[in-house]
């Protein structure tokens, strides 16, 4: 086998990355046309809306106008995002439901305006970027191939893309030269078309720190609001616990207790029968007390870390169930307890509803937040409304700062998925 020649496998390889750098850049430019002929669509739609207005027309049409603006905007979002730079949604809003809100929307509405400001330029600057970036591929590939097809084009139509005529193989060949310029303009000039394509979405459809932080707030808020409504809940469920049931039975302890010490030398054997009594509700009351305790922390986790008390759920599991979890590390016990409970929520309605034939529970660190999923291939169709007890694991989930996903379209498959902080 002869040696490969080492020098030039640097320029082999910065030849590999331009092309598929090029390659990428076509491909967003293609993208990035789509969207701007959405764009000059409904900047069309809009400008029509405006001019019906004196009407009265177009004020009743404005809403639905600004409701599809915002839609190819946030297709906009998923594109950027799609090519690694991040754009993410701003907080959801209510669209305007009339004309009087939408004029509103108009003039105050920050993202509105912003919006518009994209439209504008997507539809003029990010269609001509566009337009170029699929244009100049194809006369490249047509030019440069051109000596090679030329003869079978009729006379008085063979020329090349700019217009010049070609009668001679000479002037055939010299098109292919151009087709080879034409071909070193576009490995040059398409990453900087898509650049200057994705500029307005990244300047006008990014939301602004305020609205970021703002949008923070409230969810912190909401969160530790709902957190701390559950565990006014749960505190009250434990008062219940312990006054109706381990309360009741020590009572009952104490005054048998109390009849056979009183009948101890007068009735020995109805002493004994007090006795027996006050050591069976002393054992009830003791049971219930386990009881209690166990639906605070799960037992499982006082004995095992968070990978032996996930497996063991599997066994409760009335499908097969294969359990992976991967090196979480050390964390806070209130992590292990919500990820614990979120599980064994997931697993029991797999049993309860979900009609499927295998399970699959995958754990995993990944620097300070911890992922879990739930994977089954049953009906589907969980709702979280169903009192299937979602929403428990949700505000369980939230008051720590965690996001909850649940996948389950109807037919099937269901993927309960959960993604906590659990320090660095």
């Amino acid at each position: 086998m002869p040696p490969t020649n080492n020098a030039t496998r640097p320029l082999r390889e910065l030849m590999a990355i331009g092309f598929n750098n090029v390659f990428l850049s076509m491909e967003r430019l293609a993208g990035g046309l789509i969207t701007a002929l959405m764009a000059l669509f409904c900047l069309s739609v809009l400008a029509a809306v405006l001019l019906a207005s004196p009407l009265g027309v177009g004020l009743l049409l404005l809403p639905v106008a600004l409701r599809l603006i915002s839609k190819v905007a946030d297709r906009e979002r998923h594109r950027l995002s799609r090519w690694g730079t991040s754009v993410p949604s701003p907080a959801a809003f209510d669209h305007p439901s009339g004309p009087g809100e939408a004029l509103r929307a108009l003039v105050s509405r920050p993202r509105v305006r912003r919006e518009l400001l994209w439209l504008f330029c997507h539809a003029t600057l990010g269609l001509l970027t566009g337009f170029l970036g699929v244009v100049l591929p194809i006369i490249a590939v047509r030019d440069s191939t051109f000596p090679l097809w030329w003869r079978l084009l009729p006379p008085e139509t063979a020329g090349a893309s700019i217009g010049v005529p070609v009668h001679t193989w000479s002037e055939a060949l010299a098109v292919g030269l151009l087709g080879a310029g034409w071909g070193a303009v576009t490995f040059g000039v398409l990453p900087l078309l898509a650049l200057l394509q994705s500029c307005p979405g990244r300047c006008f459809l990014r939301p602004r720190i305020q609205a970021v932080l703002a949008e923070r707030i409230t969810v912190l808020t909401e969160t530790r609001a709902a957190a701390l409504r559950s565990h006014t809940a749960e505190l009250r469920r434990i008062e219940r616990s312990l006054h109706d049931g381990a309360q009741n039975r020590l009572v009952a302890a104490i005054i048998r207790t109390g009849a056979a010490r009183r009948a101890l030398w007068t009735d020995p054997e109805r002493a004994e029968e007090a006795m027996e009594q006050a050591q069976a509700a002393a054992e009830e009351a003791l049971a219930e007390l386990r009881g209690v305790v166990r639906s605070i922390l799960p037992p499982a986790l006082e004995n095992n870390d968070l990978e032996g008390a996930l497996t063991a759920l599997a066994p409760g599991c009335s499908v097969p169930c294969t359990v992976d979890v991967g090196d979480c590390g050390p964390m806070a016990s209130s992590i292990e307890a919500t990820v614990y409970f979120a599980v064994a929520e997931a697993v029991t309605n797999i049993t309860r509803h979900s009609g499927a034939d295998r399970a699959r529970i995958r754990v995993a660190r990944d620097g300070d937040r911890l992922h879990a999923r739930v994977h089954d291939n049953g009906r589907g169709g969980a709702d979280e409304r169903a009192g299937s007890g979602l929403a428990g694991v949700r505000r369980r989930v939230e008051a720590h700062d965690g996001t909850l996903t649940v996948d389950s379209p109807v037919g099937g498959p269901t993927e309960i998925g959960l993604e906590l902080p659990c320090g660095s």
